[in-house]
This record gives C-alpha cells, structure tokens and sequence, in this order.
C-alpha cells in the first residue's frame, strides 16, 4: 500500500540523545506508527514488522497503533532508519524533505535490524559500545 510518511522527533527519542546506539533509543527509531484503520487495511497488529520503501531504499520497521495519526499516513521518528530511506534532494535548500515522503509499505517478516547494523551497512563506524 502506498502512504505518505512524515518524520520528527518523539519525547521518548529524547530520553535516549546522549546513548543512540542503546537499545532503548533503536527501538524508538525503528517506530513506524499507522491509525489502527490502516492497520487493518493492511492486515498487520501492532507489533508487527513492515517493510518501508522509497526511491531511494527500503527499511524494515515495527508499528505501533496511534489513533492520532491520520489515515493514510504514517510518522517515523527521526534517526537512522528514517534517513535510511529520506531522498537526498534538497531542492536548493541544503536540507532534505523530512516531511510528504511517498512510501510504499508492505507486511514482513524480515528482523528490524540494529542501529549498529543499520549505520555499518552504509559503511558507517560505531563509536560506541
């Protein structure tokens, strides 16, 4: 299904700035959250992983309900899953869209991966433990 994702921060990813390659600020990060009706549409629970996907990669996520959320659109908290999959054009402006980004989601089955294994997959380097 195709959706239009929003990023920004969450109070709970602000617990974690000062420890973001513990697993408490992971799991905020890796948060994809739907309207419940969404949720049904397309076939998924809470809990459940969806693969995210733009032009630019793929993602896999775990969903939270949030009856705030508007149909039709989902938010991913900023972090490194997010700019994962956010288009690198910034339209002149020197930084990218984080906001009405065109993703088609589907259900898997596939392991959220870690922040570690995120970042070393680009070829990033952990510094911390």
């Amino acid at each position: 299904m195709k959706f239009v994702m929003n990023t920004g921060r969450t109070i709970r990813q602000g617990k974690f700035i000062e420890a973001k390659m513990k697993s408490g600020y992971g799991a905020e990060t890796s948060t994809c959250y739907m309207h419940p009706i969404d949720l049904m549409e397309v076939g998924i629970e809470e809990g459940d992983h969806v693969l995210l996907t733009t032009e630019v990669g793929s993602v896999v996520l775990h969903v939270v309900a949030e009856i705030n959320q508007p149909p039709g659109g989902i938010f991913v908290p900023l972090g490194p899953y997010a700019n994962y999959i956010i288009p690198s054009g910034t339209h002149g402006t020197g930084m990218p869209d984080f906001k009405d980004i065109h993703v088609s989601l589907v259900p898997t089955e596939e392991p959220v991966v870690t922040t570690r294994d995120l970042i070393t997959s680009l070829g990033g380097v952990c510094y911390e433990d």
